[in-house]
């Protein structure tokens, strides 16, 4: 599906949409088109009694004997509150309205209707970012659809009289969503298409953006001493790796930021086997890596001015002769012991040693780990927030900041020593998950994070579990494989770490 910004003018083929303002308010672009339909749109607005212009209201209109389809009026709700993601949601319900309607081309006026503080090129930008998001589609495997499954929508035209300006503003948002698609493929795909080394395959593409790929096998990092990654790993017939990932657009000598993602890219849970019903969904184990990979392909993507490092770690938790089994002590790259207590709570056991590789290797200005980690995480938050957690308020404000302005929303947990407690091992340095009976699951999984994080360097903890993937449809987000982080992290990094 072809995106482009251009100049408002009426067009003379297939559908339109026009926004407007609580109390039936239409621009000046949305009045001349009434006027050249005759008024039908002020009719038709003034007969649907309950369309006002409220948020989120939708009345489609037919015009026949002027080329154009039908008209369809999105209401925006009171004009003083619109924000730049309202335009989102414009372009990408209208795209999921008509994507399979019959119609191939499609106009969406991004008109900024009277009393709303918001930069007509910014408005414009946003609806064609809106555009892309909903428009996402995975049908890859889908070889039988019917033909009204099937999309038939070619063409979206974004219009505005800030045009030039316009494309200037979504050149960079394009290359976001280009990442946030890599991050929602990922994710989709099966166990048997994306396993270890097939993802690393995969982030070996983004050498051709300008990343250096490089690519850990089991010797490697037997020889770094990496215990806990390597006894997720060891059940299964695949090699486990770690991939690292580096874009240097910021100045030299410059320290990097740093991203970490747990990507278990199938888990059965090990020995401590999960329940067979919605096992399927462990797929999306690997969310946590699939957000780092999306993200520095969208800094590298827009040349984001940072010097940026992604590390993920790659294993396939299976049972099997060779499988880890509870009650195994095995040695973190850090030196630290840890006495496995139950095969399920693996995420964490890749992570530790991930983080510490990136922080002894890279020395970030801040890590930030992305995690698939914790059920407890949805208990706690559903599936609206995902879980932050962080030894630096800084940081964690920072991020809490970007996720509420990109809608991909945080909220901060605790960490204080007396968690701790959960983790005493009566043979080892730490056991991997709390003993009976002392609950507080996701804190205790981010306290043991928390004790492979090297001298205070600032570090968050990001719980994804409960937003990686979606029972619904939204406007940007699609049912599925959301990408949840690549947003957040790419506006973390472009205001507040970008080299201006």
């Amino acid at each position: 599906m072809k995106i482009e910004i251009v100049d408002s003018k009426t067009p003379k083929r297939g559908s339109l949409v026009l926004v407007v303002g609580e109390g039936r308010q239409l621009g000046p672009f949305g009045q001349q088109v009434d006027k050249a339909c005759g008024g039908a749109l002020g009719k038709a607005m003034a007969a649907a009694v309950r369309f006002s212009g409220g948020k989120g209201q939708w009345l489609e209109v037919l015009v026949p004997g002027n080329g154009l389809g039908r008209v369809l009026l999105v209401g925006l709700g009171k004009t003083t509150e619109v924000k730049a993601t309202a335009y989102e949601t414009v372009g990408a319900d209208a795209v999921k309205r008509l994507a399979t309607a019959g119609e191939s081309d499609l106009a969406i006026a991004a008109e900024v209707l009277k009393g709303t503080m918001l930069p007509a090129a910014e408005a414009a930008a946003r609806a064609a970012l809106g555009a892309r998001l909903g428009g996402y589609r995975f049908d890859k495997y889908r070889t039988r659809m019917k033909d009204r499954e099937k999309p038939t929508l070619k063409s979206v035209s974004v219009l505005t009289q800030a045009a030039p300006a316009a494309k200037k503003l979504h050149a960079p948002l394009d290359k976001l969503a280009a990442g946030v698609e890599i991050t929602r493929n990922l994710v989709t795909e099966p166990a048997n298409i994306i396993y270890p080394e097939s993802m690393a395959a995969e982030c070996r593409k983004l050498t051709k953006l300008g990343i250096k790929v490089e690519v850990l096998g089991e010797r490697e990092m037997k020889k770094l001493g990496m215990g806990a990654l390597l006894g997720v790993g060891q059940g299964s017939e695949r090699e486990s790796k770690l991939v690292v990932m580096q874009w240097n657009g910021g100045k030299k000598g410059t320290k990097p930021v740093s991203f970490v993602g747990k990507g278990v890219c199938f888990d059965t849970g090990g020995i401590s086997i999960k329940p067979a019903g919605g096992m399927e969904e462990m797929k999306w184990d690997m969310a946590g890596a699939g957000a780092v990979v999306g993200t520095m392909a969208a800094l590298a993507g827009r040349k984001a001015k940072v010097n940026a490092v992604g590390v993920v770690a790659l294993v396939e938790n299976m049972p099997s002769g060779t499988a880890q089994r509870p009650g195994d002590v095995v040695t973190s790259m850090s030196g630290q012991t840890i006495e496995v207590l139950n095969t399920d709570a693996e995420g964490r056991l890749i992570l530790c040693d991930a983080m510490w590789y990136t922080q002894q290797r890279f020395k970030p200005q801040f890590m930030v780990d992305l995690a698939t980690l914790t059920g407890a995480i949805i208990i706690s938050l559903g599936h609206e927030h995902a879980g932050l957690f962080s030894n630096n308020d800084r940081l964690s404000e920072q991020l809490a900041a970007a996720g509420k302005s990109e809608d991909e929303l945080l909220w901060r947990m605790p960490l204080s020593d007396a968690y701790d407690e959960g983790l005493k091992s009566p043979i080892a340095d730490m056991q991997n998950i709390a003993g009976p009976g002392f609950g507080a699951g996701s804190i205790t999984a981010a306290q043991f994070l928390q004790r492979f994080v090297i001298d205070k360097t600032p570090w968050a903890h990001l719980d994804i579990a409960g937003v990686a993937w979606s029972k619904k449809d939204k406007p940007t987000v699609p049912k599925g494989a959301t990408g949840f982080g690549v947003r957040l992290l790419n506006r973390l990094v472009a205001d507040h770490y970008e080299d201006r």
